[in-house]
């Protein structure tokens, strides 16, 4: 068929076509799925802008003899994850910690297992786990702490922030494990805060603050507070810079910013405001 008759016997179809009038039109338009709306923005009590939590693990010496009286000078609460094996050595100070019960206390498994490519953790690696077996590893520390400071932990941290066991095809996640036995699972070396909107309170973040000075640890606060985020700090030693160490100096001065009300900041225990987010969560 030529071109020109092809053309006239589309327009003859179109001519027999139903015409759509403007009120079909936008009838349609409007029977068509709405965009998601934005979420509301994430309600911190008291009109805060943001949510911080301060921990540190290990059961490290310093954190009895210059961390505790810091955050005591600040009026600041914290939360410590302990390792049975490290409460020893100020197991005395722990116990007094505990019983004050300003602070909280979690929990960082018995033996501390990370990846086999940490050469400290070869004899004890991950790898060579079992869910079975860290099962066991979580509850022998549990009892450790309830043992020596009398306190069932609700908070866990994720030894050196891994969250798997077994190699290769064989891999497994015990995070689900952990969300059976406590309320929250605390990771270690992320790069994020804490969105409360949509966070897993079993795989929360948690960022190093070991070597920081406060202008580091502070750029972290205001991009957190911007957002509306829960920001997790996790440290191990406290004092003089040093390896694996939170300064001294820098905390201190973060402790006082944030507990200002001026700088509507809620710095608290990990456990008081999970639960705080957990409710939230459960309203949508």
């Amino acid at each position: 068929m030529p071109p020109a008759a092809v053309f006239k016997a589309e327009q003859r179809r179109d001519e027999h076509r139903p015409m759509i009038s403007r009120r079909s039109f936008f009838a349609a338009a409007l029977a068509l799925p709405v965009a998601a709306q934005e979420p509301r923005p994430f309600r911190w009590p008291a009109g805060k802008r943001a949510a911080i939590s301060l921990t540190f693990d290990d059961a490290r010496v310093s954190q009895i003899d210059t961390g505790i009286p810091l955050l005591a000078r600040c009026g600041v609460k914290a939360t410590f994850y302990l390792s049975p094996s490290n409460m020893t050595k100020r197991a005395e100070g722990w116990k007094q910690v505990a019983e004050a019960g300003v602070h909280e206390i979690g929990s960082h498994s018995y033996s501390h297992p990370c990846t086999a490519n940490y050469r400290f953790a070869r004899s004890n690696a991950l790898e060579d786990f079992t869910l079975a077996r860290m099962e066991a590893d979580v509850e022998r520390g549990n009892e450790e702490i309830r043992r020596l400071v009398g306190v069932k932990p609700v908070s866990f941290a994720y030894p050196c922030g891994q969250k798997f066991v077994g190699r290769g095809e064989k891999t497994q996640s015990y995070v689900p494990l952990i969300a059976r036995r406590f309320l929250t699972g605390r990771g270690f070396l992320d790069e994020s805060a804490n969105d409360p909107q949509v966070c897993d309170l079993a795989a929360l973040m948690g960022i190093a603050c070991d070597d920081m000075d406060y202008q580091q640890m502070d750029k972290i606060v205001q991009a957190a507070a911007q957002e509306g985020r829960w920001l997790i700090f996790a440290g191990h030693e406290i004092g003089k810079p040093g390896r694996q160490t939170t300064r001294a100096d820098a905390l201190e001065q973060l402790c006082r910013y944030a507990a200002d009300p001026d700088n509507g900041l809620w710095i608290d225990t990990v456990e008081r405001i999970a639960r705080y987010v957990q409710a939230q969560q459960s309203i949508k």
